[in-house]
């Protein structure tokens, strides 16, 4: 169970909607709940979304793995393009 604590603006809309679906507040506000819960399953997350639980979850021990990172992997993009590339 739960108790909710609407502003006025908020309590008046809900008031309208029990009368013109002619439901109780618990059923609006539940309906309510349950399609605003379907949209956010529904629409896409970006890889940070998914991944955001997992981020800065991992201590590395001090050996900051993040430092020059652009310069690692201009290189490792390097050596790979050296490797494919016939003589």
């Amino acid at each position: 169970m739960a108790t909710v604590r609407l502003d006025i603006k908020t309590e008046t809309a809900l008031k309208r909607l029990v009368v013109r679906r002619g439901q109780t507040r618990s059923e609006v506000i539940r309906e309510a709940i349950t399609r605003l819960a379907e949209e956010e399953e529904e629409a896409p997350r970006s890889a940070y979304e998914q991944l955001q639980a997992f981020v800065g979850v991992v201590d590395s021990g001090g050996k900051q793995l993040s430092t020059e990172t652009g310069k690692k992997l201009r290189e490792l993009l390097k050596e790979r393009s050296s490797a494919r590339s016939p003589r």
